[in-house]
């Protein structure tokens, strides 16, 4: 089964599809000019086109009027619950992702900057580093992206972002990781925009999991 044929399974809003395409893309262009330790490849992406599979329970309720899509977002939290990364975790293995492809999912959230700074594994580092690199719009750089959720969980006192300190040293920490991925990689930050990741995005549409 393909990812879109996957994203459809699950009645995923074409933004939150569009958004793990460019991370997966985001990576795939990564891998393509790696010139690092070898990294496993296929990990990475299936990893990145699935980790956002329990955002459903994210969306707004008046996101949409549509009541089939209040009626899926209501299925979701009576078969999964309310918590959004749990359920990553538990599509993630329902689609077939390794134990170790479900240690890097569960282990690249931002919240774990520093974990992954000091980490070995670059499957986990890129990753990480793609996910915090898309924005809702489209790709940009990483502090930009880190800064605006300081201001969007600034009011969500359970969030890491909602402390200045600690949001503070994890957009450090993401820059450390930038620095080792493209320490090994044939491009530079800016390379990894919009333009550079369009193609990769309709090869990505087909991608077998």
């Amino acid at each position: 089964m393909n990812i879109i044929e996957i994203y459809k399974k699950y009645h995923l809003p074409e933004n939150l599809q569009m958004h793990m395409l460019r991370v997966a893309a985001c990576s795939n262009l990564i891998i393509n000019n790696w010139n690092g330790e070898e990294i496993e490849t296929d990990s990475i992406i299936r990893v990145s086109l699935l980790h956002d599979m329990g955002n459903m329970v994210k969306i707004p309720e008046d996101f949409s009027n549509d009541e089939e899509f209040i009626k899926i977002r209501k299925e979701y939290f009576d078969k999964y619950g309310t918590n959004d990364h749990e359920i990553n975790l538990e599509i993630g293995k329902r689609e077939g992702l390794t134990e170790k492809e479900i240690d890097i999912l569960d282990g690249k959230r931002s919240r774990k900057n520093e974990e992954t700074l000091a980490s070995n594994s670059y499957e986990r580092k890129i990753c990480a580093y793609c996910d915090q690199r898309v924005a809702p719009g489209g790709v940009v750089r990483i502090r930009e992206r880190l800064e605006d959720a300081k201001i969007r969980y600034k009011d969500k006192p359970l969030s890491v972002w909602s402390n200045e300190e600690k949001a503070n040293h994890l957009i450090e920490c993401s820059l450390g990781i930038e620095k080792q991925i493209i320490k090994y990689c044939k491009l530079n930050p800016e390379d990894i925009n919009d333009d550079s990741i369009k193609t990769y995005i309709e090869k990505l549409k087909n991608y077998e999991i």
